[in-house]
């Protein structure tokens, strides 16, 4: 055989059978596209009738991958399990803890009154948000019609809106003003508009973007951004280093960049401007739901979303929409829940105030309202908490070896100011018993930070640890 008949047999060889199964695959979507009886196998997979000559078992429900954790803990076993480390020096001179069974039963309690609850404040946050505006909410970022060849932008609040498109494996999959500037462009270049004046609205929100309860560092030092019904990425310049200034006029900006990339001219520069309520909206998008929203402030702790969050439950329960606003509607949500309160004082929905004091016990009942039958919309707060020792700010905690029963067993939300540590959350003892706790301490010497975090560490593994059943 001469080398091009060679060739040709070698090509024949490899392509063969490729044809036949190609001519197979065309053969089968023929035949299911002509029997329109068969059920989509893509929507109905389990309708879909086996081949002739298989026979398949019943579908079945399938077994629990684990034991429901249930029982009642036996509080003198707690008490001897935690009373030599709560006692631990590295926690400093101020030291409240509670735990409780998932029913609220008290297992203990110890000192009184209330502490700095730095993040743990978000729980409450979080709370309160599920409880008024429901696990499905979402938040819209409009542009309307403001005139011939005029345009606003319209923050509604969304804590997530993005500068850039989504990454596929991104989660929650946040809304983003390149989706909004290509759509705002198809509108405006089918009604023939190809140059506008661009305004923007960030009107939702009321009183001081700055909490006049935080330290005049915060801002400056990148922080936390000022808080604004309308920004991209947090507030975060496009280096992601610091916070903008003035996080409405920067994401209109990178929205009006965006409009260009689409065709649309935008003249001058984007300025601040009301937005009349019955104006035509050309676009929107909405904001990842808030069961997600909700899970990633809490794994993350991010302070921004929070503070928005808060926010958002004043405008749903009538109050206005500012940092005082926002922390009373908060408060009053989650004493409508049966949550004890009293004593408490919140200045912020993300717990960056030194100001702020709430008791343990505040803690585990919402934790416990969050787990209760009663209220099922409220689950986002459990399923957000991190898990020790594997992901969001508990990814790099739980590292010693006395922490490994934690390890897994313990979800629970971080809050660190200088000074100050807390740890609340929930834990399953060695007898699956399941426990809701919270330890807060905010006398801690500057050089004892890392040494108190490992003591809160140890206290929640130690419960992790216990044979504590009743």
């Amino acid at each position: 055989m001469g080398r091009r008949d060679a060739r040709h047999g070698s090509r024949l060889a490899f392509w063969l059978p490729v044809i036949v199964v190609l001519a197979l695959l065309g053969g089968a979507g023929t035949a299911y596209w002509v029997d329109r009886d068969q059920p989509d196998p893509s929507e109905e997979p389990e309708q879909v009738a086996a081949p002739a000559g298989l026979e398949l078992p019943p579908l079945t429900d399938p077994s629990p991958v684990a034991v429901a954790a249930t029982g009642t803990a036996d509080p003198a076993k707690v008490r001897r399990a935690l009373a030599p480390l709560l006692k631990d020096d590295d926690l400093g001179s101020h030291v409240l803890a509670v735990v409780t069974g998932l029913d609220g039963t008290s297992l203990l309690a110890r000192g009184s009154g209330g502490a700095v609850p730095a993040s743990t404040l978000k729980l409450l946050t979080a709370t309160a948000a599920l409880d008024t505006m429901g696990p499905d909410q979402t938040f819209a970022t409009t542009v309307v019609s403001a005139g011939p060849r005029r345009i606003v932008l319209v923050g509604g609040g969304d804590p997530l809106l993005s500068a850039s498109r989504p990454k596929p494996d991104d989660y929650p999959r946040p809304a983003d003003v390149q989706t909004l500037a290509r759509a705002t462009a198809a509108q405006l270049s089918a009604s023939g508009t190809t140059r506008i004046r661009l305004g923007y609205d960030a009107s939702l929100f009321t009183g001081p973007d700055v909490s006049p309860h935080w330290p005049d560092s915060y801002i400056p030092d990148g922080v936390v951004a000022p808080i604004q019904s309308l920004w991209v990425d947090e507030g975060r310049p496009a280096d992601g280093d610091g916070r903008v200034d003035d996080p409405a006029q920067a994401a209109a900006t990178v929205f009006a960049a965006a409009l260009t990339r689409a065709g649309i001219e935008v003249v001058g520069v984007p300025t601040p401007q009301t937005a009349d309520p019955a104006a035509a909206e050309l676009a929107r998008v909405t904001s990842p739901p808030l069961s997600q929203i909700v899970e990633h402030t809490l794994l993350t702790s991010d302070n921004e979303a929070a503070e928005v969050l808060a926010r958002q439950v004043a405008l749903a329960t009538g109050a206005d929409a500012s940092f005082t606003g926002g922390a009373a509607a908060v408060l009053d949500t989650v004493t409508g829940l049966g949550v004890p309160t009293s004593g408490a004082r919140t200045y912020d929905g993300s717990g960056l105030s030194r100001d702020n004091r709430l008791a343990p016990a505040t803690l585990t009942a919402v934790l416990d309202a969050a787990g209760s039958a009663e209220h099922p919309t409220l689950r986002p707060v459990l399923t957000g908490l991190p898990v020790a020792g594997f992901n969001g700010s508990l990814s790099e905690r739980f590292t010693e070896s006395s922490d490994k029963e934690g390890r897994g067993s313990v979800r629970a939300k971080t809050g660190t100011l200088t000074g100050v540590s807390g740890l609340a959350g929930t834990v399953t003892d060695r007898t699956g018993t399941p426990m809701v706790f919270a330890v807060l301490a905010d006398h801690i010497a500057l050089l004892d930070t890392l040494d108190a975090r490992a003591a809160l560490d140890d206290i929640a593994s130690a419960l992790a640890a216990c044979r504590c059943a009743a």
